[in-house]
């Protein structure tokens, strides 16, 4: 590369990323964020300091090397690159898409302050993409292979994160998926303009080179007991996420034109109803859209629904864009792309038309208050502030939790008030070889905390398994 900057070299701008114009993007699904070419990555990858503390990599929840990694971007050693990254994670494809960095590793980033962080998020995109195209991948090599037999319950990252680190450890691993497709919420929560389908696929496929065994169709509790699988398996690790959908509570959910955004995702990510008659899932959104919460389900709700070609798109959230649990990229996006947005404001109640369809929501004015539970100023009603949004269908996205089935079923397993599985700092649940981690435990997080827990989870079952004669 000529002119190729003398390391390190901070001041030079951050490289944001490019992205399709919003005017064009909303007519399809295919991906946005376009992703840095080669040029640009080694432009990026001259900012970092390489740092001896290493605050980013001590910032990462799954503790991928990033000076290291990107120093061999900037090498034009690409191939090592990625096997750095697979040094503590298989996924840097999908990390790199989805993770929140602004709240991790680059908020950890020592230049952050001077000069903006380095763009470590897109540089782990760039690495994972280029050698994937290029040819470059080199999985690592299992170990010898121990006889022992993992159960993973579930497809979405905790599971996948399970099934990499222990099929290193040469342990023989079944992941068991409910759905007729891989990925759990990486396929049917995230829309591919965020996640593109043949990433989850190809992750997918490395495991599998690995040796990973994937059982579709099977719904855990139900098709197949717990007790079936602790007779058959040395030990089970639960990553069937948060499957529930939270209601409103109020009159009117019943109307036609309500979904929740599990529903509502579902049908779109996954049964491809965007494309129908093609494929024969049907949806039914009207002219006027309205989104009910504030967080990235939210955000994916009303950025999907845009695409569907309705005349308007409005998010309805009780706090504030500050308060918004949204990543501020999405949130921008979702603007970039005509998604109204209706702060300090929530539904009340849904009236409907003669045939049963959802006509208009009544809403309410708020005010902030004082911080609740969550460290936020508490949404308070402004009396008689109501007033009257039009709408032809709502999306409820206000928040998930686990699925009952599994918990129903193996009533030894300790839950809490929210029905989420209780487990202790390794990922141990009540029951002796029973593991979980992610949404069915935290009740809705990140893809990425779901990743950390299933890398705990897996060294616990790792331990546990060399423990056992």
């Amino acid at each position: 590369m000529e002119n190729k900057p003398k390391k390190p070299s901070p001041a030079i701008k951050r490289n944001e990323g490019r992205h399709e114009p919003s005017d064009k993007r909303i007519k399809h699904f295919n991906e946005v964020a376009l992703g840095f070419d080669k040029e640009e990555a080694l432009t990026e990858a001259s900012r970092c300091l390489n740092c001896k503390t290493k605050p980013c990599e001590a910032a990462c929840p799954v503790n991928v090397k990033i000076p290291e990694f990107i120093d061999l971007i900037y090498k034009e050693d690409f191939s090592g690159a990625v096997s750095k990254i697979y040094e503590t994670s298989l996924f840097p494809a999908i990390c790199g898409r989805v993770c929140p960095q602004e709240t991790y590793c680059e908020a950890a980033c020592v230049i952050k302050d001077k000069f903006k962080p380095v763009s470590i998020g897109r540089l782990e995109r760039f690495a994972a993409d280029y050698a994937r195209k290029e040819g470059l991948v080199r999985l690592p090599s299992p170990e010898k292979s121990t006889g022992k037999k993992v159960a993973c319950v579930g497809s979405g990252p905790g599971s996948l994160a399970v099934a990499a680190e222990l099929a290193k450890k040469g342990h023989s691993v079944t992941v068991f998926e409910a759905l007729h497709k891989y990925g759990g919420v990486l396929r049917y929560g995230i829309p591919s303009f965020r996640l593109p389908r043949e990433t989850v696929d190809f992750e997918v496929e490395n495991l599998k080179k690995l040796g990973v065994k994937f059982i579709k169709n099977a719904l855990i509790g139900k098709s197949i007991s717990l007790d079936e699988l602790k007779k058959d398996f040395d030990a089970i690790y639960i990553g069937s996420g948060a499957g529930l959908p939270s209601p409103l509570n109020i009159a009117g959910e019943h109307l036609i034109g309500v979904y929740s955004s599990n529903e509502f995702l579902t049908r779109v990510n996954l049964m491809k109803a965007y494309e129908f008659p093609k494929y024969d899932t049907p949806y039914y959104i009207g002219k006027k859209v309205a989104v009910a919460g504030g967080g990235n389900t939210a955000m994916d709700s009303a950025r999907c629904a845009m695409r569907l070609g309705p005349e308007s798109v409005t998010v309805l959230y009780r706090r504030t864009r500050t308060e918004m649990p949204a990543r501020a990229e999405e949130v921008e996006n979702a603007m970039e792309e005509g998604v109204k947005f209706e702060f300090l404001t929530a539904p009340i109640a849904l009236e409907g038309d003669d045939k049963g369809r959802l006509k208009r929501i009544k809403c309410i004015r708020m005010e902030l208050g004082a911080p609740d539970a969550s460290g936020r100023r508490k949404p308070v009603e402004i009396k008689g502030s109501e007033f009257y949004v039009e709408a032809d269908s709502l999306i409820v996205a206000v928040g998930q939790s686990p699925n009952p089935l599994i918990q129903q079923n193996a009533k030894e397993l300790q839950t809490n008030k929210w029905n989420c599985l209780v487990v202790d700092e390794n990922q141990k649940t009540s029951v002796e070889g029973i593991y979980a981690g992610g949404d069915v435990v935290r009740g809705g997080a990140t893809v990425l905390l779901a990743m950390k827990d299933g890398k705990n989870a897996a060294r616990a079952i790792d331990e546990y398994l060399k423990s056992k004669k």
